[in-house]
Order: C-alpha cells, then structure tokens, then sequence
C-alpha cells in the first residue's frame, strides 16, 4: 500500500513523470499526457447540476540544442464530452490551456512566450487542489496575470543561478490583449500591458513561502463600465505551504485593486483568504478541507459585500497513479440577500478520472 502513496506523491507533485514519453532520440524528447474525467454535479438552486464530463490532453517537448542550451514547448487542450454531437453547445468548453515555447540556458534561467500560466498564480497555485471546487479568490483565466492568459513572456530562474537551493524567481510581461490587439475580447477577459514578479523559498523540511506581485494597465471599455475605475489593475499575495510524509497544508492572503471582475463592472479593491489541509494515507485515500473567502471593499452603492466565501470537503481514493475516484462537498456560506445576486446554493459533485 505504501507503494500506491508514493506513486500517487509523485503523480501530484511532478504530474508530467507518468505522461506518456511517444519519442526520445538525438537528444529531442516529447510526452503525451491527459485525463478522461467523468463528472456529476449536483445542486439545489440547479446553478451547476448534470454531467460535466471532459477530456484533458497535451504534450511537452524538449530538444537539446548543445551543451548549455535546451528548447522547450507545451501545449494543452480541454474538450467537452457533456455536450450533443454538431449541436450549438459543440464548442461551448472546447479550448486551448495553454502553448508556448522557449530556451532554457543550464543555470542561468529560462524564458518562454505564448499562452501561459500568469505569475500572480504562482502563489494562487499552493491552494488550487479541490478535486472540483476550485473556485479560487483571485484567480482566474483570462483576468490579467492571475491565471492562465495570453501573450505572457515569463523568465523564471530555479535554485537562484545554482547558487542557492530552494529559491526560485520569476519575471513576467504581458503584451495588452484588447480591442485594438486585433482579437475581439468582452472587457473582463482583456487587459493592457502589465508586468510581475513572483518569488519563493523551500526549506529542506517540506516548508516553502512564497509571494508573488503584478500590475497591468487597464483598458478604456474597462474604464467606461459602472463599477471600477482605475488606470491599473493591481494584486499582490503571499503565502506558505507544508508538503511532507502525506500532509499537505497551504494558506495564502492577497488584496487586488480594479482587478476582480463583478456584476457591473470591476471591484475598487478585495480582501482574499484561502487555505486548505491535506493527508494521503498508505492506501490511497485522501481527504481535504478547506476554506476560501474573498471581499470586495467599498462597492458604490452597496459597501462591502463577500464575492466568494466558503468551505469545501472532498474525499479522493486513488486506487493506483493513473485512477482515482472522488466526492467534492462546496458549502456555500453566502448570504442569501447577497447585494451582488451572486449564486449561494451548496454543491457536490462526483467524479472517476483516468490520467496519463
């Protein structure tokens, strides 16, 4: 049984080991990796409810170029298997993750462009790991460098140039994404031109803190909504997390400035808190609990007012690294009144995945 914890371990903390390697010659190498992951949801309010099922693929190459130099891509794409064959909902779901490609010089760093994981997620990162209600508090794709987005040129440097193990950096640029980038974009998945950073360190022990910052320009439509104005969007976050012998416990808090989307427009500034505990028994068994909240500060017309808060219960068994079968519990602790209409109704789901 301990063999199955292990195996499992190592699935979650480098999931790229157990892809499929389809080629390994002359010092150029590409894996395939993905996951079948069947899916129901169920609520009270009906907010999500049904299958959610997908397919999640993908693959990382990399060719050695000489003796320092070494190129590098990835590219990932989701497909939904919830939806009718040809029918309008065909595409609704169905997109590119992430592409890019770069150059990775030995000691002295990487750097890569394309479509990427923002920086500001790299402290979001260490509280992402519900089996389903992920629904972080800062995070998202496509609102600025806080998730998955475009046109990113990230440089990203491990144990500081050789010199120091455990200490981690990365920079970040994004070329603005609006609507004069010649990619017609609704006003809360585009951004102007930002920049960010983020930073960590993992002590010997398991321990590792981290804190991460970006600022992007925002745009006119952003600026023209009700709600929210500002010429930057701004965020900053930090955070810590403990990974050892099966336990696994992370919290962070960050704010964010004319950066989270709401109803209406954008919120002047959020208060965000999340925090989740794990341990993954000799068996396979893993369950979790955790806690998010984010709140919006100073809404014009309504005052503060709670955009995310609550807990979140799952319980996953991993019958080897490639299978694993899970129940996810969202208590919503919204009010009901909620001066936003946000949706506050309980949420679970079920679900069987198999990885590759």
């Amino acid at each position: 049984m301990k063999k199955i914890a292990l195996a499992v371990l190592a699935t979650l903390i480098t999931p790229a080991l157990h892809a499929a390697e389809i080629y390994n010659k002359d010092g150029n190498k590409l894996d395939l990796y993905g996951s079948m992951r069947a899916r129901h949801y169920f609520s009270d309010n009906k907010t999500i409810d049904g299958d959610a099922s997908y397919v999640r693929f993908g693959f990382k190459g990399q060719t050695q170029i000489n003796d320092v130099l070494t190129g590098y891509g990835q590219w990932e794409y989701n497909i939904q298997a919830n939806h009718s064959e040809g029918g309008t909902d065909a595409l609704s779901g169905t997109k590119t993750r992430l592409g890019f490609a770069g150059l990775k010089l030995k000691d002295y760093g990487s750097i890569d462009y394309g479509r990427n994981w923002g920086i500001a997620y790299d402290v979001a990162a260490i509280t992402d790991t519900a089996p389903i209600f992920d629904d972080l508090t800062y995070s998202a794709a496509d609102v600025f460098m806080t998730g998955r987005t475009t046109g990113v040129a990230t440089y990203r440097n491990n144990n500081f140039f050789g010199l120091v193990d455990g200490l981690k950096f990365g920079l970040q640029y994004q070329g603005a994404n609006d609507e004069n980038s010649g990619n017609a974009r609704a006003a809360n998945k585009s951004n102007g031109d930002g920049y960010g950073a983020s930073a960590s360190y993992t002590f010997d022990f398991g321990l590792s803190v981290l804190g991460t910052y970006a600022s992007s320009n925002r745009t006119q439509p952003q600026n023209s909504l009700t709600l929210g104005n500002g010429d930057k969007a701004d965020v900053w976050a930090g955070g810590v997390k403990y990974d050892n012998a099966g336990i696994y416990a992370a919290a962070l808090y960050g704010q964010t400035h004319n950066l989270t989307p709401i109803t209406g427009g954008y919120a002047n500034k959020t208060e965000n808190v999340e925090a989740i505990a794990s341990y993954l028994f000799d068996f396979g068994l893993k369950p979790m609990f955790g806690y998010f909240q984010s709140k919006a500060s100073d809404v014009e017309g309504i005052g503060d007012v709670d955009l995310v808060k609550y807990y979140d219960a799952s319980l996953t068994y991993f019958f080897n690294k490639n299978m694993n079968a899970y129940v996810d519990y969202k208590i919503n602790r919204l009010s009901d009144d909620n001066k936003l209409g946000i949706a506050n109704d309980d949420q679970v789901g079920l679900g069987l995945t198999y990885q590759f």
